[in-house]
């Protein structure tokens, strides 16, 4: 099979806009051609405590596994979830103001989008050892 060309998108948790700061948490990557949408997030409790003390991080990882939940088709992601999925990716990587931001959208090419969701975490998310 050739590669084909996919979308994605940092997912980024924003505690105070107005301080600029945030975490990666996630990645939200589209593939038309192979029908895949996914999200893979984890929050980084220790990191999270030093830039927002105050923000529980339960409220946080609700927020993305709402997202994760929507990625999936997942019914319990309510009536978004419903929608195609180029018409969730759009959704999931529309600009917002809430304490889960996506990065502009990038673009690129693999062979296999699971594993690109795997490396694109690994390299944008993971905590480095």
């Amino acid at each position: 099979m050739e590669p084909d060309r996919f979308a994605y998108a940092i997912l980024r948790v924003v505690p105070r806009v107005e301080r600029g700061e945030q975490l990666n948490a996630g990645v939200v990557l589209f593939c038309r051609r192979r029908d895949f949408l996914a999200v893979r997030a984890e929050l980084d409790e220790r990191r999270l405590a030093a830039l927002a003390p105050d923000l529980d991080p339960a409220t946080v990882r609700a927020h993305l596994d709402a997202l994760t939940r929507i990625a999936a088709g997942d019914p319990a992601g309510g009536s978004i979830a419903a929608l195609e999925p180029s018409e969730r990716f759009g959704w999931l990587v529309a600009p917002s103001s809430t304490i889960i931001q996506p990065s502009p959208v990038h673009t690129g090419i693999c062979d296999d989008p699971a594993v690109m969701l795997d490396r694109l975490f690994d390299e944008l998310v993971a905590p480095v050892a």
